[in-house]
């Protein structure tokens, strides 16, 4: 297994519930296999009890290998942490990360991916900042440096497809460092190659439908995959704190696609072991088709 602990710079439970629309602008999407995307909060690997990494750290392996997503963008994860799950998941993964300090320094927005099913052909990490391209930059008064790592992927289903997964974590604190975020992320998205499928997965720290973050990512053309899915698990609040579910809750984090997607499940995992959740989050999954 191997990680990308520095910055690259690119060459260029069950799922079940109601059918509802979803977006799907090509009958090809259907028909191409189906990728499994997730998108998880970590929660940073404390010693503080109760809920310890050493605690969550089994929760975190059973429920990932029970979920075996095709990729994964992962927030707050540290290094080690980091090296922790690849462990974990075994020799079938590899990720691709960068601390928001630079390097292997702080926390990071890994993306984990299933190499049975994909190979990165390039990847990049920039900063929500007015200055991305410089590292540890934080010009929009959030509370910590942010970022974004994207992968261009080729899919070996078929050896043919590709696409973009972009990952990343917005501030917690600063509405005004959350709305210029969104609109940097859709600004890079757009100098990404218009013909290939976009995903993009991330812990928004706003709920979706009641937000202007949310406001300026879907009209950039987006889709909510959870709105969009033909089915989909029952809706919990996506952030919990360890204080109890909490059913038809506020969904903070998303994963977002291309209209030409087709979206056949999206599931909010309420996996736990003896009382004990891998972490302060649910982790949301969407099976999807890209065009």
């Amino acid at each position: 297994m191997s990680s990308a602990a520095t910055v690259s710079a690119s060459s260029a439970s069950s799922a079940s519930g109601s059918p509802a629309p979803f977006a799907s602008s090509s009958a090809r999407a259907s028909q191409a296999p189906r990728l499994e995307v997730m998108t998880f909060n970590l929660r940073f690997a404390s010693k503080k009890e109760p809920n310890s990494w050493r605690d969550r750290r089994p929760v975190m392996r059973a429920l990932l290998q029970r979920a075996h997503p095709h990729v994964i963008g992962t927030q707050e994860g540290l290094y080690q942490q980091l090296r922790d799950i690849d462990s974990d998941l075994g020799p079938d993964y590899e990720w691709i990360g960068t601390g928001r300090e630079g390097g292997s320094r702080d926390e990071s927005t890994a993306v984990y991916y299933d190499t049975r099913r994909l190979t990165p052909l390039e990847h990049y990490t920039f900063w929500l900042s007015d200055t991305p391209e410089v590292i540890r930059s934080n010009t929009w008064r959030a509370a910590f440096p942010r970022i974004v790592t994207w992968v261009r992927f080729r899919d070996l289903a078929d050896g043919k497809r590709q696409f973009y997964v972009l990952n990343t974590h917005f501030d917690h604190a600063s509405q005004y460092a959350r709305e210029r975020s969104a609109q940097l992320l859709t600004e890079r998205i757009g100098m990404l190659d218009h013909t290939l499928p976009v995903v993009v997965t991330g812990d928004f720290n706003v709920p979706a439908h009641h937000n202007p973050v949310y406001d300026i990512l879907l009209d950039s053309g987006l889709v909510d995959t959870w709105d969009a899915a033909e089915r989909r698990s029952t809706a919990y609040g996506t952030f919990h704190g360890y204080k109890g579910l909490a059913p038809h809750g506020d969904r903070i984090d998303w994963i977002l696609t291309n209209p030409w997607a087709t979206v056949h499940r999206a599931t909010i995992d309420t996996f736990s072991q003896h009382g004990q959740f891998p972490s302060d989050h649910l982790p949301v999954q969407a099976s999807i088709s890209l065009a």
